[in-house]
């Protein structure tokens, strides 16, 4: 599918085992995920441009490459995508944070809204959306209409699994966003849990039931 990027990274298959494990306790699996984040956003924001600047070295001065424009906004999806935040601020410290809530309704598994805040000037940022998992694609659909209803245009989304139901729906809502999947899973079983998947990771990240 176009725009769509699937990780084949050894180090990225390895730890999503970790997650996979049910005896993966809430801070290994917190720490595994923002990993994840770190080995995704390195690959996912390899075509960031650049601009030269002059710098002085111990030695001389010289012309050298920095990120140019407004740089990146990380949008996560609540309340899962927030143990992704920290593994781009990672690689990009200057990353300013939006936050989009939603919840699935338990009977239709459709998305509700309850909040939406993105950082100022949207529509000139590289907007990367990181939530760690796409199942029905319901919300992730929704999350990129609301950034793009707010002006966003350059969107990147980060999903550490996804089903082939989900992959296939944000893929056909919204075929210009760029969608990067550290692996994808078998299905959805009838309550829209990702199988094999990894249980509920809101839960596992935040030691919740």
């Amino acid at each position: 599918m176009k725009n769509v990027y699937i990780m084949d990274h050894p180090l990225i298959q390895h730890k999503i085992s970790r997650l996979r494990d049910k005896h993966t306790g809430t801070s290994e699996f917190r720490k595994i995920v923002e990993e994840i984040a770190i080995l995704m956003g390195y690959e996912a924001l390899r075509d960031l441009p650049l601009e030269e600047v002059e710098v002085e070295t111990p030695i001389e001065s010289c012309m050298t490459p920095v990120i140019s424009g407004r740089k990146l906004a990380v949008v996560p999806v609540l309340r899962a995508g927030l143990g992704m935040v920290n593994g781009i601020t990672t690689l990009v410290p200057t990353a300013k944070i939006g936050h989009i809530g939603l919840y699935r309704d338990p009977e239709t598994h459709k998305p509700h809204e309850y909040y939406c805040k993105l950082p100022e000037s949207i529509s000139e940022r590289l907007v990367v959306m990181v939530d760690p998992m796409l199942a029905t694609g319901g919300s992730a659909v929704a999350a990129v209409d609301f950034i793009k209803q707010r002006g966003g245009k350059n969107i990147k989304c980060l999903f550490i699994i996804a089903a082939p139901e989900g992959l296939k729906a944000l893929q056909e809502a919204h075929p210009d966003v760029e969608i990067y999947v550290g692996h994808l899973d078998r299905e959805l079983n009838k309550a829209a849990y990702i199988c094999p998947g990894l249980g509920d990771a809101g839960d596992r990240i935040f030691g919740t039931e």
